[in-house]
């Protein structure tokens, strides 16, 4: 359903600029391989996904970008949005699947961020089956992915701001290995094998 609208969008000659930010965003992100995220997201926070009892309970706590990524080896995915067809259907299952091979490799976690907050997140991880094999957290502002320049207007398809599409491996901070995708509809470069190639 989602390839099915960005495709509508991209017919319609008033939306030529999301066309334009669906494609050009790559050369233009603030993130790229070297980039330390610890720098970049210096005072930024995600969202552990929990139901809403766990978030009063713990006083609507945040997980600081240092203790995420500091002295620890990840593979960070972001996508547009929980419950959206690609993002459930072809983005995450192949990183669930691919879990063993990840800690075989001496990737301390994988994880899954995108901008919604952390109970839908939560709600979406439980109902796809992946939160055993996965970390899951919600940027709800947006802010950890302006930080980074990984934004794009998907406005006309009644999603608001979201998150590219992307995976990066990040050592201690620094991104080794990056992939954005041109289109949110797309699963060609940021999908589990991929960086698994580049680990």
């Amino acid at each position: 359903m989602a390839t099915s609208v960005i495709n509508r969008l991209r017919s319609s000659s008033t939306t030529k600029s999301l066309s334009s930010v669906l494609h050009g965003i790559r050369s233009y992100a603030k993130v790229a391989t070297g980039t330390d995220i610890l720098s970049a997201a210096s005072n930024v926070s995600l969202q552990k996904a929990r139901t809403w009892d766990e978030g009063v309970e713990s006083k609507f706590s945040t997980t600081p970008v240092n203790d995420i990524f500091k002295d620890k080896k990840v593979v960070i995915f972001g996508l547009p949005g929980a419950y959206t067809g690609v993002c459930s259907s072809k983005h995450v299952p192949p990183y669930k699947h691919n879990i063993d091979k990840f800690k075989a490799k001496g990737v301390d976690s994988v994880i899954c961020v995108a901008i919604n907050d952390p109970y839908t997140v939560n709600a979406w991880a439980e109902k796809i089956q992946a939160k055993d094999a996965i970390e899951f957290y919600g940027d709800f502002d947006g802010s950890f992915h302006k930080s980074l320049e990984l934004t794009t207007d998907l406005s006309a398809g009644l999603l608001g701001i979201r998150s590219e599409r992307w995976s990066a491996y990040v050592v201690d901070g620094k991104v080794k290995a990056l992939n954005v995708e041109e289109s949110p509809s797309d699963v060609k470069v940021s999908g589990a094998e991929t960086i698994l190639g580049q680990i």
